[in-house]
């Protein structure tokens, strides 16, 4: 459709300054109010089935009955509307639906702030400060609470029959519990696709972080489609690998590298944690086991009298770190530096840093839902290097990709 110039000159014959548009009782608000009740007066003779004080009303069995005040809140502020009414009670307006109190889009303003991690006194008061919209805190929780049922469909969703590479991990929240503020562990998995492309597979919530738990956690991957997991990169939970291996018993179990780099960086002070930290390097980007088994022993001399733990903690997990050297460089490279699951953990605590706690389990679900949501649309494209990685996994792994 398009708009005569001639009526847009004369609608902006008064036009002085941005406000007389766009402001409080701009024009831009004036021109909405009027079209939306037309639009509805257009509705309700369609409706009845004849023109206002047409006298092919009269005996008809319906007419208008008046209107009724009803406010609308969008982006531009509060908008007054007149619905118009029928007698009999039976007009549906379409274009602002009977019990519609916000425009299309302003509930995605209010989830979309609320993705971003703002508290809902903070969203009040951004929507109060740029729109100049008063919404109340039951209003917000009641438009987040939309997700809920989507969260569920995620949740539940059917999985890929095969993943390369699956990162599995758990974060920390602190969540009130009857009465109490409880540190809940959620838990997250991601996978790598065939195709090279991430994916949160899930996102599940428990008390503390435990192997039991993991095994109900792969066990419900299973139920959902996936038949197989090429390499299961965990931390150094005791008992993890072992639920995975009783569930995905081909699965190759790889601790992973990034948690032990930073466990061992807790015992080290900030003066001497670069110089631990490129010692411990040469281990783990040997070409070969007996290699980073000499770079280890050599770490070990030159540390241990300072700092005894890191080595000693290296060789109790060294069963689970040495499965990382006999693949070829092409899948190390994707195994270590998309290590997506400590990106996504620090991803969701900028997120969630300003509140101290959750009032509930749904809250914290429905928050990282929303983010997780925000940060696959960045996940457009395959980790890198995913090519090379792939061919290679199709000579180790032959008889276990798809045909496809």
């Amino acid at each position: 459709m398009t708009i005569d110039n001639e009526l847009i000159d004369n609608l902006l014959k008064n036009y002085k300054k941005p406000e007389d548009l766009i402001g409080e009782n701009g024009l831009l608000k004036q021109l909405t109010k009027q079209l939306l009740e037309r639009a509805m007066a257009a509705e309700m003779t369609e409706h009845v089935g004849y023109d206002k004080h047409d006298a092919a009303g009269n005996n008809s069995g319906n007419s208008r009955n008046g209107k009724s005040a009803k406010t609308i809140k969008g982006t531009f502020g509060e908008l007054a509307l007149e619905t118009p009414r029928d007698r009999n009670g039976t007009f549906e307006p379409q274009i602002i639906e009977k019990h519609q109190t916000r425009f299309t889009g302003f509930d995605a303003n209010i989830i979309s702030l609320y993705a971003r991690g703002l508290s809902t006194r903070e969203i009040q008061q951004h929507l109060e400060e740029i729109y100049h919209v008063e919404v109340s805190p039951g209003l917000i929780s009641s438009v987040t609470d939309e997700v809920l049922d989507e969260v569920k469909t995620w949740q539940n969703r059917q999985l890929d029959e095969v993943y390369p590479i699956m990162y599995l991990d758990a974060i920390q929240f602190k969540v009130r519990d009857n009465g109490h503020v409880k540190n809940k562990a959620i838990y997250l998995a991601i996978g790598v696709t065939i195709e090279g492309l991430k994916e949160v597979l899930g996102l599940w919530i428990a008390q503390t972080e435990g192997a039991k738990f993991w095994l109900q956690v792969v066990t419900e991957l299973k139920n959902r489609g996936v038949t197989d997991i090429f390499i299961a990169c965990v931390d150094g939970l005791k008992g993890f690998p072992e639920a995975i291996e009783s569930v995905f018993p081909q699965t190759e179990v790889q601790l992973c590298i990034v948690h032990l780099v930073r466990h061992s960086l807790n015992y080290v002070g900030w003066k001497q944690r670069k110089e631990v930290a490129r010692d411990l390097k040469l281990i783990y980007t040997a070409a070969t086991e007996g290699e980073a088994e000499q770079r280890l022993a050599e770490f070990s001399l030159k540390w241990d009298a300072k700092f005894p733990m890191i080595a000693k903690s290296w060789r109790s997990n060294w069963a689970r770190v040495i499965p990382f050297f006999a693949h070829p460089p092409e899948i190390r490279k994707v195994i270590y530096t998309t290590n997506a699951i400590e990106s996504l953990n620090m991803s969701l605590r900028k997120v969630t840093k300003a509140r101290g706690s959750f009032p509930n389990d749904e809250a914290v679900c429905k928050l990282l839902y929303l983010a997780l949501r925000n940060i696959a649309k960045k996940w457009t494209m395959p980790v890198h290097a995913w090519k090379d990685a792939l061919n290679r996994f199709a000579i180790i792994y032959e008889n276990r990709l798809p045909a496809s």
